[in-house]
């Protein structure tokens, strides 16, 4: 395992995260999940990432209990706060003061654990001042149950703006998770620069495109048993947009890329979001022990300029590189964040 600093600050993450968005207490049983966990720590994965709506707080239970027993100071542990949790009662989403502190105390709970290391907006919230959400923010971190703040899926100014409140507070925002794949390139033209100007680093989910980049979906087939295109638990409508026979169709065409490089298509997934020195790290995740081991087969691996270039023409127009996709896929509300000036 190779590590990286998140951001412009000290701390440093693997560069692969385990993650368990729809696996844990959802797709996979507990004892399954319990192994994916082992077998993350022993290829050398120190960092995890959770949420508190994924499984509707299950999801953090679960790793809790799978984390239980390891040396707290050895792991990076993430979560993140937005969506409607629990009863899903009016003050039960979104980034107020009430949620974000109410929040952060039940994560700590479930995690088992007395901090977090990065604690995430799980989206922007349009419907509170960001004033108050950061100035929340900046409260859990002075009472030590955050070391760093985080974001997920903001625009570049949304990133920028909270970056502006986060130093006038004196606290560090430093990563925002987007999603981020060979297919899926939308914060390439905005929020990598605009990150990288502030000191900001990306920790990106969905490398493999929810496993279209494994090449285990064929065109003109049926998924296979047991793959996340056949869970009704919510992986198939995830997947659902990747599974047209011409973007399948050109994902084997990367076969004999991979080949060249020595690695499977999962692997040259992986290795390719890890080129962009921007990215700290990329989000894994597993319904099986197996696929941890395989994955980390892609850190260190670097890809030469022609093996990008040939990995491009055989996707061409498949790729989505439209910037607004963040904007576009953010839940509605007030007008968006003006950044200070």
């Amino acid at each position: 395992m190779e590590y990286r600093y998140l951001g412009r600050s000290g701390l440093k993450i693997s560069e692969l995260t385990y993650g368990n968005w729809i696996t844990h207490a959802s797709q996979v049983g507990n004892d399954v999940a319990t192994q994916c966990v082992r077998a993350a720590l022993d290829v050398g994965i120190t960092s995890f990432d959770t949420a508190d709506t994924y499984a509707n707080t299950a999801a953090e239970v679960v790793l809790g209990d799978a984390l239980a027993s390891e040396r707290r100071e050895s792991l990076e542990i993430f979560t993140k706060v937005y969506w409607p949790t629990g009863p899903k009662g009016a003050n039960d989403g979104g980034l107020s003061r009430k949620h974000i502190m109410e929040s952060i105390n039940g994560s700590l709970r479930r995690l088992k654990t007395d901090y977090v290391d990065l604690y995430q907006a799980h989206r922007f919230d349009a419907e509170t001042p960001l004033e108050e959400t950061m100035l929340a923010f900046a409260d859990v971190v002075r009472s030590g149950k955050a070391l760093y703040i985080g974001v997920s899926e903001w625009t570049a100014d949304q990133i920028r703006a909270g970056r502006v409140l986060a130093d006038d507070l004196g606290i560090h925002l430093i990563s925002n998770q987007p999603e981020y794949s060979m297919l899926w390139r939308v914060i390439e033209d905005e929020v990598v620069p605009t990150s990288r100007d502030l000191g900001v680093s990306q920790i990106v989910f969905s490398p493999l495109a929810q496993g279209i980049l494994t090449g285990k979906y064929l065109p003109g087939q049926a998924p296979p048993a047991g793959s996340r295109a056949t869970d009704t638990n919510g992986g198939a409508d995830f997947i659902s947009r990747w599974m047209k026979d011409d973007v399948l169709q050109r994902v084997q065409g990367l076969a004999p890329i991979a080949a060249e490089a020595g690695l499977s298509l999962a692997q040259l997934g992986v290795a390719w979001v890890l080129q962009n020195q921007n990215v700290a790290s990329a989000i894994i995740g597993a319904s099986r022990p197996e696929q941890v081991k395989e994955n980390v087969s892609a850190v260190g691996v670097k890809l030469d300029a022609d093996q990008l270039s040939r990995i491009d023409e055989v996707l061409g127009d498949i790729v989505n590189r439209d910037a607004t996709w963040t904007s576009r896929r953010a839940p509605k509300g007030r007008p968006p964040v003006q950044p200070r000036v």
